[in-house]
């Protein structure tokens, strides 16, 4: 199952990085490193760029945010690596942080390094050879979720995972940031975003709990054991934060995608697949296991709408602007709308699944 191991391949025109410069400063940053390097590029993912570095035949992961963007609290390397490094000593299942550089000179943004940690990363389509199960997808949805609960009963105060965030407001603070941030992407009128970002400010929960949250958490930022499927890694915690942990679970509901659900949403998770917990399944799961009564979950599964299709927003608006020329971006408009119409769909229907 080795060929199935997440890999890096060329790098894609117009994100290249200066090897010399890296290199060199690699080199002098850490012990025992070689300045001749190998740079490929994973390609999955559509916001922070990920590139595997090799040195006398060591591999490591580079971070950095896309080229051309200037929303800095999305793509807060710093604040990504912090995150990293107060997780080490609590958390088992992270890639572990080396080395943050802020110096743009280097590569032309900040950025770092981080261990590699090899495995399985179901994306957009399944490999056949892997000859998945409905039982396989079963357990691996319940595990999701168990190891989602493990992220929302970290300790906050001796970790100094408190100091991620600021829990106080984060719900309404939540909303309004990415109504404001929709609106400053937008490049479609598209109505049935307009009616969640309405509905929103209208139905907010006036209480909630605080946990450290993931608040991207699917299944293509999980790594696998190419063998058992455990989850050896959670990857991408650019948007970590302490905050309502329902929040959190609110859109990795929007990401997980189910059979009838619009086909250009199934590419973002593999959770259409048969054997998956349903979206209703995952919030019964998961109050179970936090022994928990979930109330106003159609608002955290909208939230988690609106969020995705603001985050698909912003990357098509850089596309349309020319800041970037991956073609996978063209399409993104129509993700947007189809995440609009599940948020529509959940408020006209009164449930988070079966709209169609």
């Amino acid at each position: 199952m080795n060929k199935h191991i997440d890999s890096a391949v060329k790098i894609r025109k117009g994100e290249e990085l200066d090897k010399q410069k890296l290199g060199t400063f690699l080199k002098e940053s850490l012990p025992n490193f070689s300045n001749k390097i190998e740079i490929k590029q994973f390609p999955g993912g559509f916001s922070n760029l990920t590139y595997l570095i090799t040195a006398n035949s060591q591999e490591y992961i580079l971070r950095k945010p896309p080229f051309g963007v200037n929303i800095k609290s999305a793509h807060d390397m710093k604040r990504e690596f912090k995150v990293l490094s107060c997780l080490e000593p609590v958390y088992t299942k992270i890639p572990k942080p080396i080395i943050f550089c802020e110096n743009e000179a280097i590569i032309g943004s900040p950025f770092y390094l981080m261990e590699r940690v090899k495995g399985v990363i179901l994306r957009n389509k399944i490999p056949k050879e892997l000859n998945l199960t409905p039982d396989h997808f079963k357990k691996l949805s319940i595990h999701t979720i168990e190891n989602m609960v493990d992220i929302h009963n970290l300790e906050l105060e001796k970790s100094n995972l408190i100091s991620i965030g600021k829990p106080d407001g984060y719900v309404e603070r939540q909303v309004e940031g990415w109504i404001k941030r929709y609106f400053k992407a937008e490049t479609d009128e598209i109505k049935s975003m307009n009616f969640a970002a309405e509905w929103m400010v209208s139905n907010m929960p006036s209480k909630g709990t605080v946990s450290f949250i993931h608040n991207d958490y699917k299944y293509d930022n999980l790594v696998l054991d190419v063998d058992s499927l455990e989850i050896k890694a959670v990857l991408d915690w650019e948007m970590a934060t302490v905050g309502d942990p329902l929040m959190d679970l609110g859109t990795t509901l929007a990401y997980w995608v189910e059979k009838d659900d619009n086909a250009i949403l199934h590419q973002f998770n593999v959770t259409w697949a048969e054997g998956n917990l349903t979206r209703q399944q995952v919030i019964e799961k998961y109050a179970e296991l936090r022994n928990i009564d979930i109330e106003d979950v159609l608002f955290y599964y909208i939230f988690g709408c609106f969020k995705l299709g603001v985050i698909g927003q912003q990357i098509y608006a850089r596309y349309r602007k020319g800041y970037t020329k991956d073609e996978r971006f063209a399409m993104l408009i129509h993700l947007v709308k189809a995440c609009g119409k599940n948020a529509e769909n959940a408020i006209k229907y009164n449930r988070i699944n079966n709209f169609y």
